[in-house]
């Protein structure tokens, strides 16, 4: 049972995704706690390869309101991914190619731990996105059509 967090709706617009990864994240208590609350954005969201371990940035998940200063974490600090070796290995090759890049894709619960979707993209550019903007009004007309045809 996996329950929706967050989408990254800005990944699917910017990026071919040629590849999705499944990880683990590691967290803090009142991490979770914001989380459940529903106070994250993952707009801005990537990953990066360094050394042997992957880390998220620009994930911003508020701090939790009641904790005190001591306990509380800072919003947009670097998260640690938990990926087995072979997947790290695999992201950093395909990472050191002109153009690629991890954005996160989704957080979601999967039994009662946070996990996070991260592709493998690579950039698009303004025409690209406009041919896609263009199937999508084209995808729509003709499902227009169809149930106007079908209506009667």
């Amino acid at each position: 049972m996996s329950s929706e967090i967050a989408t990254n709706r800005k990944a699917s617009r910017d990026f071919h995704i040629l590849d999705k990864y499944e990880a683990g994240l590691e967290l803090k208590g009142t991490e979770v706690k914001s989380i459940r609350a529903g106070k994250i954005n993952v707009s801005d969201a990537y990953a990066r390869v360094e050394g042997h371990q992957v880390f998220l940035y620009g994930c911003d998940i508020q701090p939790w309101q009641t904790a005190g200063e001591w306990f509380n974490h800072m919003s947009k600090r670097p998260r640690r991914l938990l990926l087995h070796k072979k997947e790290i290995l695999k992201l950093s090759s395909e990472t050191a190619i002109k153009g690629c890049t991890l954005p996160l894709l989704r957080m979601y619960w999967k039994d009662r731990r946070v996990k996070v979707e991260i592709g493998v993209g690579k950039g698009k550019t303004h025409s690209d996105q406009r041919q896609d903007i263009k199937k999508k009004v084209e995808l729509r007309e003709a499902q227009r059509e169809m149930a106007r045809f079908n209506r009667g």
